[in-house]
């Protein structure tokens, strides 16, 4: 990994993990962290995309308050907003 590729992949977890709603924050920084070592190019691309997404948008898509529209749609996009945050997840263990 070149110190520039390392830089590209602090600056998305950066913008994944301040987005500016909390939830949020927590729901797309811990999804691209998890991941973000193994993506290859063209899923860092999709994740810089995914970051251009205003926080509203997401929210309604993750919450299905409102479908994804079709110009938005991805794999990527569609498994991040299948991730299913239990209890445990946001600190609060049964």
């Amino acid at each position: 990994m070149t110190v520039t590729d390392e830089n590209r992949r602090k600056r998305i977890v950066w913008r994944a993990c301040h987005r500016g709603i909390k939830e949020m924050d927590i729901v797309v920084g811990t999804f691209v962290r998890d991941r973000i070592e193994q993506s290859d190019e063209a899923e860092l691309r999709e994740l810089e995309r995914i970051l251009e997404i205003p926080d509203q948008d997401l929210l309604a898509w993750l919450t299905e308050a409102q479908p994804v529209p079709e110009d938005q749609q991805s794999a990527l996009l569609q498994e991040m907003l299948a991730a299913r945050f239990d209890e445990t997840f946001f600190g609060n263990p049964e």
